[in-house]
């Protein structure tokens, strides 16, 4: 037996924040300056109601609807979030019965960023195999925004909120091949809200302006930029030298490479550091920004519908954690 895409779709906020409003309160920068680092031209916000699990319901629900796809043949569903809607329990168990699944449906959260969706996509694959369930709904729902402060007009450039919803099955249209994994937890405070969370509970309100101009506060999302570049251009050569082996395939054999969003200046680095021809290698980002675990689905829709999605394809997810993952699907 193998495991399959059946099908994606996603959902986006309705706000939306372009570079001309971040402009206007950070009047040290320019629109060009913006769209020319980050490739970023607007983002969607989660409006300040509007929760990951708000949003992991509508990408479902746009599935259903536009994939005409019964729902009560859903055995199990996982929600990839690092914004979840509770410490407990698992938003997917509220996800699972706000879209009105069958209760022998099984559902849990996994907690990762830009690696997510191949790691979802992984366990769906290994549930299909092992005869634990036929059919699995992936979700994907961040809403970064709401860890970013205000103030930090660097993440507030990058990152945009967004849900994206997977059917994963024994029959599809995009066969999953291996999967290649890992993690470096030696670097887990490059991209890290530090409070929060019982290792430290409560905010010590220490943000500041940095030496360099850059906006840091323990109470909110931080992100050093050099440690995620570092990482970054270390592994994911490996990373897809590793995939090809483990997938017995060539770098010419690879149709398209989509890679998660990350921002235009590191995706071209790594391009231009793999030798990927700019026809092979998939961008969509100017107009939602870094989605974090939706990056990933959001783009392969997308390339859907230019018509890009044939033959084999591999997703390369690196990131927060540190974690990395990537495979190939080949299309049918």
């Amino acid at each position: 037996m193998d495991a399959f895409i059946k099908a994606i779709s996603y959902y986006l906020p309705k706000k939306v924040i372009t570079n001309q409003d971040l402009v206007q309160e950070f009047p040290e920068w320019t629109v060009e300056k913006i769209a020319g680092k980050i490739g970023v031209s607007q983002r969607h916000i989660a409006a300040e109601n509007e929760t990951a699990g708000d949003m992991a319901v509508a990408a479902a629900e746009n599935l259903f609807r536009e994939h005409n796809l019964n729902k009560y043949q859903i055995d199990f569903l996982i929600l990839c979030t690092q914004s979840p809607d509770y410490f407990l329990p698992s938003t997917a168990c509220v996800v699972q019965h706000r879209l009105g699944l069958k209760t022998t449906c099984g559902a849990y959260d996994i907690d990762l960023g830009c690696s997510g969706y191949e790691y979802a996509l992984a366990t769906a694959k290994g549930f299909i195999l092992g005869g634990i369930a036929r059919n699995v709904l992936v979700l994907t729902s961040e809403t970064y925004s709401k860890h970013i402060h205000p103030k930090d007009k660097g993440n507030r450039t990058i990152f945009g909120d967004g849900a994206t919803a997977t059917w994963v099955s024994s029959i599809g249209f995009a066969k999953l091949l291996n999967f290649t994994l890992g993690t470096d937890g030696s670097g887990f405070e490059y991209l890290i809200q530090k409070t929060g969370g019982w290792r430290n509970r409560f905010p010590v309100k220490d943000s500041h302006i940095t030496d360099t101009g850059g906006f840091v506060s323990s109470d909110h999302l931080f992100m050093d930029g050099k440690g995620i570049f570092d990482f970054s251009s270390d592994v994911v050569p490996s990373l897809v030298s590793k995939n090809l082996k483990d997938n017995a395939l060539s770098f010419s054999d690879v149709d398209l490479f989509v890679f998660h969003q990350a921002n235009k200046y590191m995706m071209n680095y790594l391009r231009k550091m793999l030798g990927i021809e700019k026809e092979r290698f998939f961008v969509y980002l100017d107009s939602v920004g870094n989605t974090v675990s939706s990056t990933i689905p959001i783009a392969l829709v997308e390339a859907g519908k230019m018509g890009l999605l044939k033959g084999k394809i591999m997703l390369v997810g690196f990131g927060v954690g540190l974690s990395f993952g990537a495979t190939v699907i080949d299309i049918i």
